[in-house]
């Protein structure tokens, strides 16, 4: 049975029992403490927590899910891979234990000829939670399991929370006897290689309290309700009914590795490192498809480093299996034809999908060739100085210039092997994230446990937005925090967060910075809103400072928005769409939106697009989008289903999770798309638009940077004083000013080139008087000293090789130069064929320098080079050198 096949059968089967078909969602999970979606029950949370009151009792889905933490078996089990899907039944409220017991049973054993997957009842072992006799009772009572095939364990395998104070509960679990060619007999409770967990089923009824890891938890009681939580891989059912050894070999990957072996003349089955690596191809190359299609694209960071780490893992074990060259076009179209027949949009997504993949193919191939070679002289240098670890900062090099993910580091120094210093590598990244996030530390989320929110929440619904219409309203006090804390007051001087019934303030979303302004209490007091978040579903959440009086919960309120703000901040907002349909109509819909700010009188819009945009191109776009201000089109908003949004043609944007009702924002009939912003009502308030231009922030991912409005208008009349300014200086016209600077530069080059050449004749000159200066020691002529600071790695070489060569006579001969560059000491050493013969060979001589001057250093038995760290050692390096030299001689 094929794997759509599976998934058909899964949602018509609870389709048809009650369930709402849910589709899956994005993998970009929509949870702030998750990167992607790791299980099936994920998009359910809200409702599991209570945030949110379910819209139906009960649902089914088939979730794509991607985990990552144990990448490294991919490829050496039967069952580790990086993507599956999650076919999962939920129940909130509705049906318990015997009810979701008697579903799957039903399921997995009905033939297929009734709509059952059909597996042999005889073949299907169950596991309970230790405790729970209900969950025996009914498999063995009322669906007739055996008792001998039901087996209880303990809490670490059949009990589940989300690792955090919440809801938990016991699980059962169905296991599959793939029989004894797997291993020895005695259920799950003795071997998970015969008998493979298929089905999980979580009866999730208690609350548990704090604590550590799968176990030392304490229960607190009971919850409200009774929920439902099943699931059951896809990959490891496909596995079963299509009779093959492991997941790898199920129809959607194997078609994978058969491709894999075409490009590289591997066979599968050949040999074990072989396969496992045609094993890794596959699961890597549809995990990245399949990333890439909801809206992720390669970075250094987050899920972007996610997504760059998995599919330059595929590429390099393409490499090692052979390829010479690129292999992500044809992988990535098996893996689109094969799984767009369960995911349709990777097959009308195809364009930009193959854009991505393809630009991190190009880069990761440069970046690896020059990579390599930074890797390569690092073990080198490691060895020579007798160490088997490579240095942290190296590792940490290498992924913030190349781009090589750590696991890529320790693969290729371990097959040189070393080990690398992964505490030093990961305490560089921490470095650098603390320094990146430093300004955004304590910002979004608040100071107080979300519980606070979602009591307010409880107790006083969601909070009215009247911002599309109104700059100001009354309002009440329904919720207060000082500090992080519920608080039924607070004082003048301190920070509050404060919960408004309605209000006129924009809660920072989609893009678009928050509103500020004032809130006046009926008492007197007010509030300066800095700042207004939603931490929770539907609460608007203003942060903000008493200026006077005391607020209370309850008070009457009146809050008014810096409506000055608000617009320069809405026509940014309005311009960002007019430049995302500009870029797309000149690019091409490649150019999606990967993310924006929008600011007072200024924004940045993130898109797709595998190379720099063309000066020209970017002329063009901003032309564009003046011309459509001068039009004076009229900007709508409605609000319809999202399918009735599709149709319309309106674009969404990757990674951003959508209701069933959408607020679409139209721009004439230039521009229409998916938008929970504020906008100008008509494209003439915008005034101007000027793109500042566009650089890479990621491998595919380029920004524009533009200004709009007055802050457009005073940036051309400050670059008009520049250009009147230069004008003057140079002695011409505006237009004639990239003529005339470039030709000042090309005279700058020429000179300075003039200035190099004279300096390096200096150098060279003193040649003559070094040979002369050698010292016999016992026989070899011996030319060592100090040459000026400043004098480069490639000068230094020339000099060492031009005195070797001015010795003559046949001596044996050893040249030993150093020089200190920007505080860090440099040594160049040569020997010519008579000095080897006697045993000195300057990559033994350079090491031997470096080490001393706190470094490191090689090269090869006639010349060789080093550095090193203390400049103040540079005396003790050449007595070091002058004692090897004495001692062969």
């Amino acid at each position: 049975m094929e794997s759509a096949e599976i998934r058909r059968r899964w949602l018509r089967f609870f389709e048809e029992r009650g369930h709402t078909v849910v589709p899956s969602a994005s993998l970009i999970a929509d949870d702030p403490t998750l990167l992607l979606v790791p299980a099936g029950m994920v998009p359910f949370k809200p409702y599991f927590l209570g945030e949110v009151k379910p819209p139906f009792p009960r649902a089914t889905s088939v979730q794509k899910c991607v985990r990552t933490p144990d990448i490294e078996e991919v490829g050496k089990t039967t069952r580790h891979g990086t993507f599956f899907q999650m076919c999962g039944n939920f129940s909130f409220g509705d049906y318990f234990k015997e009810g979701a017991i008697k579903y799957a049973w039903e399921l997995l054993t009905t033939p297929v000829a009734d709509g059952g997957y059909g597996l042999e009842p005889e073949k299907l072992w169950i596991t309970v939670y230790l405790d729970d006799d209900e969950a025996e009772r009914i498999w063995r009572d009322v669906i007739g399991v055996p008792a001998q095939r039901i087996q209880r364990l303990g809490k670490k395998e059949n009990y589940w929370s989300m690792g955090v104070p919440g809801p938990c509960g016991p699980c059962s679990e169905i296991n599959y006897d793939r029989g004894p060619e797997f291993g020895i007999e005695g259920g799950p409770a003795v071997n998970d290689e015969r008998y493979v967990e298929i089905w999980n089923l979580v009866f999730m009824q208690y609350e548990r309290g704090a604590g550590e890891g799968k176990e030392d938890f304490p229960i607190l009681g009971d919850l409200p309700s009774q929920n439902i939580d099943t699931g059951l891989g896809l990959e490891r059912l496909a596995m079963i009914l299509q009779g093959v050894q492991n997941m790898y070999e199920t129809d959607t990957l194997r078609v994978v590795i058969d491709k894999a072996t075409e490009l590289t003349g591997v066979r599968y089955g050949a040999a074990q490192n072989s396969d496992v690596a045609l094993r890794v191809v596959a699961d890597h190359m549809r995990t990245s498809t399949m990333l890439i299609g909801d809206g992720v694209t390669p970075g250094n960071e987050g899920r972007g480093y996610v997504l760059r780490r998995i599919m330059r893992r595929a590429i390099r074990n393409m490499r090692l299996l052979g390829a010479t060259g690129p292999v992500v076009a044809e992988l990535l179209d098996v893996v689109i034809r094969t799984m767009g027949q369960q995911y349709p949009e990777l097959l009308t997504d195809r364009q930009r999908i193959e854009t991505v993949a393809l630009a991190e193919e190009a880069a990761f191939l440069k970046a690896l060739k020059g990579g390599t070679n930074i890797l390569d002289t690092a073990v080198t240098e490691t060895k020579a100085a007798g160490g088997t670890v490579l240095a942290g900062d190296k590792a940490f090099l290498l992924h913030d210039t190349w781009g090589f993910p750590i696991d890529l580091t320790l693969e290729m120094a371990a097959e040189q092997g070393l080990s690398v210093d992964e505490d030093g590598f990961r305490r560089l990244m921490k470095e650098q994230r603390e320094r990146a996030k430093a300004d955004a530390k304590a910002k979004k989320t608040g100071h107080a446990d979300l519980s606070a929110y979602r009591e307010v929440a409880d107790t006083s619904g969601a909070t009215d937005f009247t911002g599309y219409t109104l700059t100001e309203g009354e309002s009440t006090v329904v919720g207060l925090l000082v500090d992080g804390v519920p608080s039924p007051a607070a004082s003048e001087g301190d920070e509050v967060e404060v919960v408004l019934d309605r209000t006129p303030f924009y809660a920072e979303g989609g893009g678009q910075l928050a509103d500020q302004g004032r809130i006046k209490l009926d008492t007197g007091a007010v509030i300066e809103v800095r700042d207004v978040q939603k931490p929770v579903p539907g609460v608007h959440v203003h942060k903000g400072v008493v200026q006077v009086g005391e607020v209370t919960v309850g008070a009457s309120a009146f809050a008014t928005i810096d409506v000055r703000r608000r617009r320069a901040i809405a026509r940014a907002h309005s311009a960002t769409h007019l430049t995302h349909q500009a870029l797309r109509d000149a690019l091409g819909p490649t150019a999606a939106q990967a993310g924006s700010e929008n600011s007072p009188g200024r924004f940045r819009f993130d898109f797709g697009s595998p190379a720099a945009v063309p000066g020209s191109v970017l002329t063009d776009v901003e032309q564009r989008i003046n011309e459509v201000l001068s039009h004076e089109l009229e900007v709508q908003a409605e609000v319809m289903s999202l399918e009735e949004a599709k149709k319309a043609g309106a674009i969404a944007e990757f990674g951003e999770k959508y209701g069933e009702r959408v607020r679409v924002v139209t721009i004439g009939d230039f521009s229409k798309e998916l938008c929970g912003g504020t906008h100008v009502a008509n494209t003439a308030q915008l005034g101007l638009v000027k793109l500042l231009g566009e650089s890479s922030i990621g491998s595919g991912v380029r920004r524009v940077e533009a200004l709009v409005g007055a802050d457009a208008y005073n940036f051309l009349a400050k670059e008009h004083t520049v250009v009147a300014q230069l004008t003057e200086l140079v002695k011409g016209r505006p237009e004639e000013l990239p003529e005339k600077i470039s030709g000042m530069l090309a005279k700058l080059k020429d000179a300075e080139k003039e200035i190099e050449r004279y300096r390096a004749e200096k150098v060279l000159q003193a040649a003559a008087g070094l040979a002369e200066g050698a010292r016999d020691v016992h026989g070899i002529a011996l030319a060592i000293g100090r040459v000026p600071d400043g004098t480069g790695a490639d000068d230094l070489r020339k000099l060492v090789l031009d005195v070797r060569g001015r010795i003559q006579g046949g001596r044996a001969a050893v040249v030993a130069l150093f020089t200190v560059v920007n505080g860090r000491p440099l040594t160049v050493i040569a020997t010519n064929e008579a000095a080897r013969e006697r045993g000195l060979k300057a990559g033994d001589l350079v090491r031997t320098a470096a080490k001393t001057l706190g470094g490191g250093g090689g090269g090869k038995p006639d010349v060789a080079q080093g550095g090193g760290q203390n400049a103040d050692a540079l005396d003790e390096a050449m007595a070091a050198v002058e004692r090897l030299v004495a001692e062969a001689a």
